[in-house]
């Protein structure tokens, strides 16, 4: 990326911190609400491209190791439903089960991670 370009990850900071520690402040009502969520999206897609990558390295490895093959995370997680759903996978199975948490876990810490703590 050319230095002239700012990091996505700094124009993103700085969008949310605007709007959380200056405009929300100052509104109330309808506009208080959407700013709010406005915020909170945008600290999602923050949260995507600064997590998501190492988690679906992650994600496809644990597949490729439960699977015993190779595919893309889509493919592959389509497949596990399929063997979990026909029974080819026991639901007491430790390392599917621990992929799923894992996978679950993943997906909260992007979308809301004090889920995560509760």
């Amino acid at each position: 990326m050319p230095k002239s370009m700012p990091d996505a990850t700094l124009l993103l900071k700085a969008a949310i911190k605007y709007l959380e520690n200056e405009l929300l402040p100052t509104l109330d009502g309808y506009h208080r609400f959407k700013t709010r969520v406005t915020a909170n999206a945008l600290n999602i897609v923050y949260r995507e491209v600064t997590l998501r990558a190492a988690q679906e390295v992650a994600e496809r490895k644990r597949l490729v190791d439960l699977l015993g093959h190779e595919g893309s995370v889509d493919e592959l997680s389509t497949e596990l439903c399929e063997k979990i759903r026909n029974g080819v996978f026991a639901l007491d199975d430790q390392q599917m089960r621990d992929h799923v948490r894992q996978t679950l876990k993943d997906a909260l810490e992007i979308n809301n991670p004090k889920w995560l703590t509760r």
